[in-house]
Parts: C-alpha cells; structure tokens; sequence
C-alpha cells in the first residue's frame, strides 16, 4: 500500500511509533490515509493523536507550536540541512463555532478518535491508520478506522461532507471550493446533498481569503483536471462568485470559420482540458484568461464575428483579476504576457528578424508556445504557426537571439549624442540592425546611427 523507504513516510510513522510508546493513540490522518487507500504516495503525511500540544512537545526534540490553540504542532525529523522534514502532528479536538467561517472560536481536546473524526470535511478525508500495518514486517491486513463511511464513499467515487453539509461549509466556507477541487481530481461526483448545500452557501464563498480562493483555484487549474473543475465549479454557482468575469464567457459566439467548436467558454474549457498535471501555474492561469477580453469586444459586422481589441481589454481585465486574488508582481507579469502576446503568432511567419527574435527572448517563452499550441487544438487545429516559431525557438542560438549589444549608450556618448529619451529610439534602432544581421561590428554600427540619426 505504501513504500516505507519514502522519507516523509518515515518520519511520520516514527512520530506515531513514540507517541503509542508513550501511551498515547496516534494514527495518520487525513488526506495520506485516503492517498494510501488509493494507491497513490500522499505529498505529506498528518498525524492525529490524543497526546496535548504541550505533551507532544516535551517528547521531541524540535517542534514548532504552528497552532497550538487548535491543537496542532509541527515535528522536524532530521538533522541534516535540507533533509529536514516537518511533520503536522494535530491533537484529537472538538470544535465550537466558527464565527468567522475559517476558524473555530475555541476547540476542546480530546481522546476519542471518532469525535476527531466528525469534525472534519469529507468522508473521504475522515480516515485513521496505524502506520505500523503498512511496513513490510507487518503480518496482520492494514486496519482504517473509519467511522464516517470513507472507505464506501472512496470506492463509489463519492465526495460527501461529514454530518451535516451546510454546518460543514458555514465551519470553513472553503471546504465548498475543497469539495469541487477533490471531485475533480478524482473523477468523483459530489453527493447530491452535499452539492445543495454549496449551491445554497455559494455566495459566501467570498468571505475566504482571496489568497485561499486563489490557492483552491491554482490547485484545480495545475492537477490535471481544470476542465471537469471549472465545469463544477460553474454548475455549483460558485464560479459567479469567484471569477465572474468567467461566466461572461458563456454564449459568446465565435466566427466558425477560425473556431468551429463553439463558443468562447467552449473554447476556454478545450484550452483547460488540455493543461497537464503540475504544469506551470503561470501558463494554466494564461489559458484561462487569454480570451477573457472577447465578451467585453464581441461585434457582429457584415463580414463575420469580430472581437476588435480584445486582446487590451484582456490584458486589463487579467490585471485586474491578478490584483484581485493577489498574485505575486511576477506571477502577475507573466500571466499578462501571456494574454497580451498569444495573438502575435499569426504574424510569425512574416516577422522581420528584429521583430521575431525579440518575440521569442520573451521570458518563460517555452509557456507562450504551449499556450499557442493548446490554443490552435482547440480551435481550427493547425499547427503550422506553432511549429514554425518552436524550430525557430529550438534552433536559433542564444546569442543569436539576445547578443551583446554592439551599440551602447556609452558609445552613443562618446560620438558625441546627448542622453536623453531619444536614445530609446536609437539603440532600439541599432539593436534591429544587429539581429537583422546589417551590422557585425561596433564600428559599423555606429556609422549606421550616425546615418540615420546625424547629430
């Protein structure tokens, strides 16, 4: 079920081995007993215990009280720099309300798994097991404390809150965003309940943090699954809340002659369908916006659909949403870049060399062409553009691409020019030469300025 040799695994199981040495119940938790069940290696392994914080901080040597007052510690195991692994080990509790829909206003610990249990989100989430089953000197069948159902729901394909659904997101209004994030990327449907409860608490969906709700969303975007997730997300009423600016997309009709598969949100959904898991959150947030400008521009003139400057009005309202949900000024950078330059490869062919070689030094320009290429497969299907600009991309040397420059602004001085914003324009007008191949030398460069620009 597991590989004991993965050093996350490791270090929980020891955890869980000292806690039951000294008397106390300890169990993984969570998420890895689902992932194990599942036959997948969990990205982190959680422990559940009836050990109190402080207890569990006298019997290791190096914890963080990351939560304390909600029972939860964090234990680094391993002295090396760099090998070091911090393990989430949380104390068995009671919740009281949730007044600010994340967190309870107070918890009482306590040593009963099972009221641990019912307090958490999902069925599926809310499963105990002992470490020590899993290693291969163990010569009894792994057991799972499962109290809500879990191992049922996990083999139906089910996603079901734990108790009752609207109570379990009114606790953390996130848990609606988790819900769809987990049926998603397990190809599970969500419990009819549990899904009428979202769509009734959809609204208060925007009480989260909008840098959780950017999390949740980049999650669903980069493991493989944003179709099915933002298709749920939509039927859910909760894509209105979070990125209404998506829903516009929906009935925007396209000439079909450039994308014969539908309409915008069609088109949007192929371009997300196509996104591999862990793929750059930069490029998958691109593909989601890249044609969030066309509602806004939709124009029906004799000749077909047009949608006149969509690219500007994209570029403006991607700023905005980058703003909004608070990426970082790199994220936020590169997700405009993307918008911004994904119609520029109708013109690739006929590029001047200046133009083209400027065009393929963009940063992470390896994003534009697969976000080129994801685009034209959802649309008409030809591929010529793109594996016109990726032999370029491949094949043209770096210093091919972004030389040393040949013209500087200390010779510009030197022969005499005076700084000042024109020499924007001349060394612009210089560097074009030199990626054109018109000059090759210092000396002839600044002949070539001196030509075109006499003093």
């Amino acid at each position: 079920m597991a590989s004991s040799s993965n050093p996350k695994f490791a270090a929980a199981a020891q955890i869980v081995a000292r806690l039951r040495a000294q008397g106390h119940l300890a169990y993984f938790a969570g998420g890895c007993v689902r992932d194990l069940l599942l036959q997948r290696e969990p990205r982190d392994y959680d422990v559940a215990t009836s050990a109190t914080p402080d207890a569990v901080i006298s019997l290791f040597s190096r914890t963080f009280a990351v939560g304390a007052h909600f029972g939860v510690v964090l234990v680094v195991s391993g002295a090396a720099i760099g090998e070091e692994i911090a393990t989430e080990v949380a104390t068995f509790r009671n919740d009281g309300i949730y007044s600010d829909g994340r967190h309870p206003d107070a918890v009482r610990f306590s040593t009963d798994p099972r009221e641990d249990v019912l307090r958490r989100d999902f069925t599926i989430n809310g499963m105990l097991l002992d470490p020590a089953l899993l290693l291969p000197s163990a010569d009894v069948t792994p057991a799972v404390l499962d109290f809500v159902g879990g191992q049922a729901d996990l083999a139906a394909g089910i996603v079901r809150a734990i108790g009752d659904p609207e109570r379990r997101f009114q606790e953390d209004k996130l848990r609606m965003l988790r819900a769809v994030r987990f049926a998603a990327r397990f190809g599970y449907v969500i419990e009819p309940q549990t899904f009428a409860a979202i769509r009734v608490l959809a609204a208060e969906i925007v009480q989260v943090s909008r840098e959780r709700i950017r999390d949740e969303l980049t999650r669903m975007l980069t493991e493989g699954a944003a179709r099915n997730a933002f298709e749920l997300l939509d039927s859910t009423g909760l894509l209105q809340q979070v990125l209404p600016e998506a829903v516009r997309m929906k009935g925007v009709e396209q000439p079909p002659q450039f994308h014969p598969e539908g309409d915008v949100w069609t088109h949007t959904l192929l371009l997300l369908e196509k996104l591999p898991p862990s793929c750059p959150p930069t490029l998958a947030w691109g593909a989601l916006l890249h044609d969030i400008g066309k509602p806004a521009t939709f124009r029906r003139s004799p000749e077909r659909i047009r949608f006149d400057g969509h690219v500007e009005v994209g570029v403006r309202m991607a700023e905005e949403i980058c703003r909004r949900l608070r990426f970082s000024n790199d994220e936020t950078a590169q997700i405009l870049a993307l918008v911004q330059n994904h119609m520029r490869f109708g013109d690739v062919m006929h590029m001047k060399q200046s133009t083209l070689k400027r065009f393929l030094r963009l940063p992470q320009f390896a994003e534009h062409l697969a976000l080129h290429r994801m685009d034209c497969l959802s649309a008409h299907g030809d591929l010529t553009l793109y594996d016109f600009a990726k032999t370029q991309y491949e094949t043209l040397p770096q210093e091919a691409v972004q030389p040393v420059l040949l013209v500087t602004g200390r010779d510009l001085i030197a022969a005499g020019y005076k700084p000042g914003p024109y020499f924007k324009e001349i060394l612009a007008f210089a560097e074009d030469a030199q990626l054109e191949g018109r000059i090759h030398t210092a000396q002839q460069g600044m002949q070539l300025v001196r030509e075109h620009f006499p003093l």
